[in-house]
């Protein structure tokens, strides 16, 4: 209830903001997945 009269009152941007939050969050993750994953094979086998 809250969440939405907050919603209601920001307009366009209280949809804005929290999808840009969770896009922002999405691209941290899957870069910090990405990370892990190539790091676990060694550079020499990337030849």
């Amino acid at each position: 209830m809250m969440t939405t009269d907050c919603f209601a009152l920001m307009g366009w941007m209280g949809w804005l903001m929290p999808l840009a939050v969770l896009l922002l969050l999405g691209l941290g993750i899957s870069a910090l997945v990405k990370y892990l994953l190539t790091s676990r094979h060694p550079q020499e086998d990337r030849s």
